[in-house]
């Protein structure tokens, strides 16, 4: 009797929790927010906790099983590998990120700071007179120039005047955010119209010094026919200013921008990838997902790739042919192969330092697909008994197994990143010995791993190719044909984490105005 009793108070039960979760269900499918974010990025989770911070109702929706994109880190055998983040410049008191991470909450974060005289180190393993040299880089615009200037001493004045250039670019850049002045004025876009090849070579005469200035850029493309001053310097100014990276791996940076972003009252869902964006009386009403919930809101924002966010819109009466044709025509950034190595317990010591290194002083000639010689970025987490090392690599060199997924490329595949990852493992070996004895596990991926995780057409590593000669054409506005529509991301003026934070500015400040993101930006 006792057994059936129970056996009905669970059967009620039941019903009662069906009917509850269905009720929460429908009321949640039919909910409107007032900005859905397709992407959680960078880009899309920085857009999300500025707009939840202002009061509004902020849906992001991640195709994944976690948020992040290229900052998230993946774990093998007790180690955490980053994908994207390796560090991080600007984050010092009165620098060109201190308040906006401070208002993000990732001050927050356990962050180290590099080596102040030698955050960077630029190896050439001939220096072009059969000489291994190294250089370094020291924090702080002038004393930058000063550590250089001892080894180039006849290019003392051009180096004062180049770092003069970098920490006035910085100060341009959130000055057109608050304040945009006129395109003639501006030095922002008299930079993005700029060669930064032809610039560095009408300005400095030792070949040499312009290669070590350029030895760091493997954070950004070196293309010699199209790379903008404004990228160039943008690439490098922030780090020169301070350089930190986290006591930690990516997924701390990520899962606190989403913790922000609950905690202001936001939604972060994963697993919810959005097939189309629906257009409605020339604005998009609702998204709608694999699964088949749609999300209603009034203003959408894209993390994706343009044209990607342009496939999502498959009807609609104002993203015209020849919008979706210009997008279509953007030329992207090269990808990059990654050798990630566990290492035997306490087999190297750490170096709180980036190390650089090339076979020889051509490091422009990288992005070109007849380069000869390779170059490296060398990274060592806080963590310890693990090194990242980051090549170029061209969407050539793997584009026949593009219509191949993940695990299922077959052993030529493999073959090619086995002898990619040795030629890696070797030049890094010149600068720290025994490497490859102390070697446990390596794992590596190509521009395919990071096309097939984060949707980015050829698995580009910068997003679209900024081109000084078309500054008007490929540095894109967060502004689309469709009002109510807008993209963020590195794809549109800046990549990196510091850029992607500034164009994240730009995003929000069509939303809430620009005197809110100057409030931001001033503290």
């Amino acid at each position: 009797m006792l057994a059936i009793i129970l056996f009905f108070i669970n059967f009620v039960s039941a019903i009662f929790f069906c009917n509850f979760a269905q009720q929460n269900y429908t009321q949640r499918r039919i909910m409107k927010y007032d900005v859905i974010i397709i992407g959680s990025g960078l880009g899309g989770l920085e857009c999300a906790n500025i707009l939840s911070r202002q009061g509004l109702s902020v849906l992001v929706l991640e195709r994944q099983l976690q948020p992040g994109g290229c900052m998230q880190s993946y774990k093998r055998k007790g180690c955490s590998f980053d994908t994207g983040l390796h560090y991080v410049g600007g984050l010092d008191e009165g620098q060109s990120l201190h308040s906006t991470f401070k208002y993000l909450g990732l001050l927050d974060l356990p962050w180290q700071r590099l080596d102040s005289n030698a955050f960077d180190k630029v190896t050439f393993v001939d220096n072009g007179n059969g000489e291994t040299e190294t250089f370094l880089f020291a924090e702080g615009y002038d004393n930058f120039a000063r550590t250089l200037a001892e080894r180039f001493p006849k290019e003392r004045k051009t180096l004062h005047e180049y770092v003069d250039m970098l920490r006035k670019t910085d100060e341009d850049q959130l000055t057109a955010i608050t304040s945009p002045v006129p395109p003639e004025q501006s030095l922002t876009n008299k930079l993005f119209s700029t060669n930064a090849w032809e610039w560095l070579h009408e300005k400095f005469n030792d070949e040499l010094l312009i290669n070590v200035l350029s030895g760091t850029s493997l954070k950004m493309e070196l293309h010699k026919a199209t790379l903008p001053l404004f990228t160039f310097a943008h690439g490098n100014g922030g780090f020169i200013q301070s350089s930190w990276r986290l006591k930690g791996d990516g997924n701390m940076l990520v899962g606190k921008l989403v913790e922000e972003i609950r905690k202001n009252g936001g939604e972060v869902i994963c697993n919810a990838e959005v097939t189309e964006l629906k257009e409605r009386e020339g604005k998009i009403a609702y998204a709608v997902c694999s699964n088949g919930e749609t999300y209603e809101a009034d203003t959408f924002i894209s993390n994706l790739h343009p044209v990607q966010t342009c496939s999502l819109v498959k009807e609609s009466s104002v993203m015209k042919n020849i919008y979706r044709k210009r997008m279509a025509r953007l030329e992207n950034t090269f990808g990059m192969f990654t050798v990630s190595l566990r290492l035997k317990d306490n087999a190297l010591p750490y170096f709180n330092h980036n190390k650089y290194i090339y076979e020889k002083p051509n490091v422009w000639e990288l992005s070109e697909e007849t380069h000869d010689g390779n170059g490296i970025l060398i990274s060592s987490p806080t963590s310890g008994n693990q090194i990242d090392i980051l090549t170029p690599m061209l969407w050539s060199e793997c584009s026949q197994w593009s219509d191949t997924h993940i695990g299922r490329r077959g052993d030529e595949y493999k073959k090619l990143k086995t002898e990619k990852a040795e030629l890696c493992i070797k030049l890094a070996e010149t600068q720290l010995p025994g490497l490859r004895d102390a070697i446990q596990e390596t794992y590596t991926s190509t521009p395919l791993t990071y096309r097939d995780y984060n949707l980015t057409p050829e698995g580009c590593a910068y997003g679209v190719r900024k081109d000084c000669n078309m500054p008007m054409m490929t540095v894109l506005t967060p502004r689309t044909p469709i009002p109510n529509l807008l993209m963020t991301g590195q794809n549109l003026m800046l990549h990196g984490l510091h850029g992607v934070t500034m164009t994240t500015l730009f995003t929000c400040a069509e939303i809430l105005g620009k005197e809110t993101i100057c409030m931001i930006i001033k503290d």
